[in-house]
């Protein structure tokens, strides 16, 4: 059932599941909170209070919110200070689990407010500024692929590029309910306003995100597919955001066959993978609460 947070200039939508520990999972641009439906049982079983939220502008959440820009846009920056409300608003400290562009969130909330977050994860993560690395696209079909329906998306305001890239190279292999899953998503975005608002991630760089990365002070694990068509070469993307955060406090992993929703495509694996960061990194007492 979805819940409601009420933060300065809107409100973001969420759904409540488990007890324990508090883990705040983020999306990323252009999809809503459905993009985590089969990771949230196994991290609720595991003992944790997971609130899936959709980010501003997305999903049941509220539009037209004033960004830090000062532009008609939605940065990392703004994603972030809307993570601290709802950790707030729930009694942090939390784990952030970002994805694609709430990956950098997460990096600017975790530096931001370090009192309220515990922990980081970052799945697929645009936390760095990224580069047109020519040699891959002339190289790498799937990368070529990807980044033109991308770019094109953006460009040329384009659903039909966006449902392609969703519905094949960005997955290179789909769950069961991946059909249901992309007609809920397009009914959303149809909604009045909600492609516009889809269209202001585009106006944003990750250099809020990658300018932050060394004021991080919590532990931090970057989850990355193999075959991410959206990096040229997703391993040395996750070794490099690894590389920019203080010494020791970074780790990555990789998902073999996943691409850039690995957490959708194999959500047990991935579960697997973070279950025993979130138990290392959380600390329970008697009343059931957490702190860092």
């Amino acid at each position: 059932m979805t819940e409601y947070v009420e933060l300065e200039h809107g409100r973001i939508a969420c759904d409540v599941t488990g007890d324990g520990p508090l883990v705040v999972l983020s999306h990323g641009m252009g999809t809503w909170r459905r993009d985590f439906r089969h990771l949230v049982a196994p991290l609720a079983a595991a003992g944790y209070r997971v609130v899936n939220v959709d980010m501003r502008g997305h999903g049941e959440s509220s539009v037209d919110w004033p960004s830090v820009t000062g532009k008609a846009a939605i940065s990392r920056t703004d994603v972030a200070l809307d993570l601290l409300g709802v950790i707030r608003h729930f009694g942090g400290p939390a784990v952030i689990v970002g994805h694609s562009l709430s990956g950098g969130s997460a990096t600017i909330a975790a530096a931001e407010a370090p009192e309220l977050v515990s922990a980081i994860v970052e799945i697929n993560p645009f936390t760095l500024t990224q580069s047109v690395d020519f040699g891959a696209l002339w190289s790498d079909r799937r990368h070529r692929r990807g980044l033109l329906e991308l770019v094109g998306t953006q460009l040329l305001k384009s659903p039909r590029l966006w449902f392609r890239y969703l519905d094949g190279v960005a997955y290179p292999t789909a769950p069961a309910d991946h059909d249901d899953y992309l007609a809920e998503l397009r009914t959303l975005l149809e909604r009045p306003g909600r492609w516009a608002e889809f269209m202001k991630t585009g106006k944003t760089t990750p250099a809020d995100a990658e300018a932050r990365l060394p004021e991080v002070r919590c532990p931090a694990l970057v989850i990355m597919g193999v075959d991410d068509p959206d990096f040229p070469h997703p391993e040395d993307e996750a070794r490099a955001i690894v590389a920019g955060l203080p010494t020791r406090l970074g780790q990555f992993v990789l998902v073999d066959r996943g691409g850039h929703y690995p957490h959708a495509q194999f959500p047990e694996r991935v579960a697997a993978l973070m279950i025993p960061f979130l138990d290392r990194h959380t600390t329970r007492d008697p009343a059931g609460s957490v702190s860092n």
